[in-house]
């Protein structure tokens, strides 16, 4: 039940993070180009599985993408918006398909299943 839920939420992360970034009339090319930018995380494995684990999921939690809107929103900046949306509906999408925050010990290893 637990991996449904998360696999839902990140469903309606994807598609209302979706719909807010092009109801704001925010370039596709801008989206496609950055949508899998944050999957470049992963290169910290390179380093060991505990770097990669901290870069992965630096780049895959809510937080920062959440406090680029809130900026965005509050000084008016659309860049910032931009970014917070398309970095939000990627986490959304990870979700959605089942991956979550790594664990240290494998790349495999996350908080939803093991791939």
């Amino acid at each position: 039940m637990t991996k449904k839920l998360i696999r839902i939420e990140g469903l309606v992360v994807l598609v209302l993070g979706t719909y807010l970034y092009f109801s704001n009339g925010y370039n596709w090319a801008v989206f496609l180009l950055l949508l899998m930018l944050p999957d470049l995380s992963m290169i910290g494995y390179v380093v060991s599985n505990k770097t990669g684990a901290y870069a992965y999921n630096f780049a895959h939690t809510f937080v920062t993408p959440l406090l680029l809107l809130l900026l965005g929103l509050a000084f008016s900046v659309d860049f910032l918006m931009m970014i917070g949306f398309i970095w939000m509906v990627h986490i959304g999408m990870d979700r959605m398909m089942g991956f979550g925050l790594k664990y240290e010990m494998d790349f495999k290893d996350t908080h939803i299943q093991r791939l």
